[in-house]
């Protein structure tokens, strides 16, 4: 039995439970093999109030110090994280909050063999930090934004190069990070891609009729966008597009701090009656969207791997995607859905027209969908782990 401890500060609680899922259910199947044991340490920032006037920083007031979520053991030390000094400051005071926490684990009697760390900066790099001071091996997952953005940063972008030599191995979620990482000089040698998969339990086909119900649509277009209400994911270029898409409707799924200009815009483009915000939601009900939905379009300006795309086909829905990192491994075949031409409303517009003149059928959709289930990601975790622990 391989013992692990997850080491991150994108981690599901139960006050913020969407946040970072990806990395709970890489971990929920790595665990249903049967051959790792872990506990999860995910620091949260700290801050006194928990008042809702405060926002995301309440949120992270009110995270418990410990909780269990699906059988798993959580602990969330706080960490300081100080307003503009944040970027450069973060890794050493997660490492202190986190290697605290790990000695107490350790003394608890849970002596890890090795420290699993998804998010190259600042988590990756305070994840090396910790495995210095016990003398564990540290194997980093890059993301997206942590490499395809915060490299341009020189401090931050030194750190990172230091935390790929220190480390024992590297994960990356497509293979446009992996060229990325070693354009910045690391070693390509150190560097597996695992891509993330989809839960094809959870996001499956279910009845489009009553699906269509739920969100009261009639006979129009029904376009889904999903993600964080934030600028890179583009949100306000779909609705941009929408003047010249007449008999489409928008379904925004999500919550952020973009949400008021999101709605001024839609008003000043007079298709506020055809944008419908329906805030943050959870998977179960986020399957019904996809099923509800004839296309998803994800207009992002970076991503790592797009886990909203794989879970929209697994539902049969196919994509319209801009054509950013890891996504062309996604989007890969006709039905699967297509690539925009530009990234911008006329780009949405080609590509959706593109996408409606020879629509894919929804089963072909989800039966490309299938090949991309968890179980060769697990694989290659176990293998990698192993190789690590000069157990193979």
């Amino acid at each position: 039995m391989i013992r692990t401890l997850l080491f991150s500060t994108l981690y599901p609680s139960s006050v913020r439970p969407s946040h970072g899922i990806f990395v709970e259910t890489r971990l929920r199947h790595l665990l249903a093999s049967g051959e790792v044991e872990t506990r999860v340490v995910a620091p949260v920032p700290w801050f006194p109030l928990r008042h809702k006037l405060f926002g995301e920083y309440a949120k992270h007031a009110a995270v418990s110090r410990h909780e269990v979520r699906n059988g798993i053991s959580i602990e969330h030390p706080r960490y300081l994280l100080l307003p503009r000094l944040g970027m450069n400051s973060a890794p050493a005071s997660l490492a202190r909050t986190g290697l605290a926490a790990a000695r107490r684990l350790i003394a608890s009697g849970y002596d890890f063999d090795l420290i699993d760390a998804h998010y190259f900066y600042p988590d990756g790099v305070a994840a090396t930090i910790i495995g210095k001071a016990l003398n564990k091996p540290v194997v980093i997952t890059a993301r997206g934004t942590d490499i395809n953005l915060i490299p341009q940063y020189s401090k931050p972008r030194q750190m990172i190069l230091d935390a790929a030599r220190d480390c024992a191995a590297m994960i990356t979620v497509c293979a446009a990070l992996k060229d990325a990482i070693v354009g910045l000089g690391g070693a390509a040698e150190k560097i597996t891609v695992l891509r993330n998969g989809v839960d094809l339990e959870l996001f499956k086909p279910e009845d489009r009729q009553q699906s269509r119900a739920t969100f009261g649509m009639k006979g129009g277009f029904a376009i889904a966008s999903v993600g964080h209400l934030i600028e890179r994911k583009g949100h306000h270029l779909v609705i941009e597009a929408l003047p010249q898409l007449p008999d489409a409707e928008l379904y925004i799924a999500g919550a952020g701090e973009e949400e008021p200009r999101l709605r001024a815009l839609a008003d000043n483009l007079s298709v506020a009656q055809r944008v419908h915000f329906l805030g943050a939601i959870p998977q179960a009900r986020l399957r019904t969207l996809y099923n509800a939905s004839d296309c998803l379009v994800l207009a992002s300006s970076r991503e790592g791997w797009a886990n909203v795309l794989l879970e929209a086909m697994a539902c049969g829905t196919p994509v319209v995607a801009s054509n950013v990192w890891g996504t062309p491994e996604v989007v890969a075949t006709a039905a699967a859905g297509v690539l925009m031409l530009e990234r911008n409303a006329n780009g949405i517009v080609e590509a959706i027209g593109r996408l409606r003149q020879a629509l894919p059928d929804r089963g072909a959709t989800r039966v490309y969908a299938e090949q991309f289930s968890w179980d060769a990601t697990t694989a290659g975790q176990l293998a990698l782990f192993r190789q690590v622990l000069g157990l193979t």
